[in-house]
């Protein structure tokens, strides 16, 4: 008889033994028991994920395949924070850039696969960001993950040092894991923490890697403080501004013209998958850093380049969002925000101060979470449960995300189906854990 042996852990190896007549012999597991195991006790955490099958384009109001038929959805879960993914603009130039050059690119850029579409987008990203960055060059990359682990890995060497924002996002986290540097993890925007990091370095670079606009959190990094202590120590300060490019500063510009930042020591990375509506993302910095990653940055090197149609989408998704209408579409996405905070009565659950497109409610353990998301869902409303490892243990949370797409009303329907699930409308008042 095969009996088990050993805890039951989302990574833990199962131990099996078999029972006979002269005693236990230790038997190795197939990769199927051990992955099967694996599942099962991300099963008993309540914290396996699965997939929703969407049918149509990404808007306020989604389709998703059910065995019944399909389902409509007003949707609080994407980043398409100006609505661009479904504008009529932004698609007619994609259509039109694929008729103009095709579907692909063919090769990576070093090779044969930068297109003059993709050269025209990257010195429209410099330009914006011109004023920020002095001798501003900018990059195109395929997503953001390959942008911010080919920035880390290719800019900090064994001399150097990294100091990590302990929110970051999973790319920054694996892009410092990737590099041979010294890593340094400072708490959430504690600026004394780091500064007494910086002090006790004795690094020959220093480089410190933040998120401008914490994804899981909403809230903004300290970046003028940041960017005191990177030139203070001779140090690069990395921005990752996945969710503020297209919606913070003036004309969509980002974080680093929200807080009217101007420094050579910045790297700046904003992704085009969300804001803008299309895909991929850009590194801007000083050209001496460009041409770096250029020679040294290994997922830029040895990727096929995005293909050049969707640059043409991007020039048509950065016309609204830098234009007089990306102004008015910023402007509903604040109402929209101000809405819902204003109207939330979800205690003892935890809205968290979140000025951004980003408004997470934590509830605490995984299955009290999930039962509220899957709630919603049946009232026709969806919104993410968001788990460990994405979140601290303890901490997981709704993360509902608005758009400048969604209505008042829309909005207003999140706010009722929020408060009448909440557990003290429920008439449970316990504390969340």
């Amino acid at each position: 008889m095969r009996t088990w042996r050993g805890p039951l852990s989302p990574h833990s190896t199962p131990r099996w033994r078999t029972e006979g007549a002269r005693g236990a012999v230790a038997m190795t597991p197939s990769w199927m028991e051990v992955l099967r195991s694996r599942l099962d006790a991300l099963d008993a955490q309540h914290l396996r994920r699965t997939r929703r099958i969407v049918e149509g384009g990404c808007a306020s109001q989604m389709t998703v395949a059910d065995p019944a038929g399909p389902r409509p959805l007003l949707a609080f879960c994407s980043n398409d924070y100006l609505g661009l993914a479904a504008h009529p603009a932004v698609a007619e130039a994609l259509v039109r850039g694929v008729r103009a050059v095709g579907a692909g690119s063919g090769a990576s850029a070093l090779i044969s696969g930068h297109h003059r579409a993709h050269e025209r987008v990257e010195e429209r990203f410099a330009a914006l960001l011109a004023p920020h960055i002095p001798r501003c060059r900018a990059l195109l990359f395929g997503t953001g993950y390959l942008a911010n682990t080919a920035t880390i890995a290719a800019l900090a060497d064994r001399e150097a040092a990294i100091f990590s924002e302990a929110l970051n996002h999973a790319s920054l986290i694996d892009g410092v894991r990737l590099s041979p540097a010294a890593r340094h993890i400072y708490p959430h925007a504690d600026l004394a923490a780091l500064g007494a990091m910086l002090r006790a370095s004795t690094a020959r670079q220093k480089i410190i890697v933040t998120d401008a606009v914490f994804s899981m959190d909403g809230d903004l990094a300290p970046l003028p403080q940041l960017l005191a202590l990177a030139e203070e120590h001779g140090a690069l300060l990395m921005v990752d501004d996945a969710h503020g490019f297209g919606v913070l500063g003036p004309r969509g510009a980002g974080a680093l013209a929200h807080f009217a930042l101007r420094s050579e020591n910045l790297v700046y990375v904003g992704t085009l998958g969300k804001a803008l509506g299309v895909s991929g993302a850009f590194v801007a910095a000083h050209a001496n850093v460009i041409e770096w990653l250029v020679q040294r940055g290994r997922p830029y090197v040895f990727s096929t380049a995005p293909p050049p149609a969707l640059s043409y989408g991007l020039e048509a998704a950065l016309d609204i969002a830098t234009g007089v209408e990306g102004d008015a579409l910023r402007g509903a996405l604040a109402g929209h925000v101000a809405r819902l905070q204003a109207g939330l009565r979800v205690a003892p659950w935890c809205p968290l101060p979140s000025t951004t497109a980003i408004q997470p409610i934590v509830i605490g353990d995984n299955a009290g979470t999930m039962d509220a998301a899957a709630a919603l869902f049946e009232r026709g409303i969806w919104v993410a449960g968001i788990r460990p490892p994405t979140v601290a243990e303890g901490s997981a949370r709704l993360r509902a995300t608005l758009s400048a797409a969604h209505t008042p009303a829309q909005v207003d329907e999140l706010i009722a189906a929020l408060n009448a699930l909440s557990p003290r409308a429920r008439g449970h008042d316990e504390p969340h854990r």
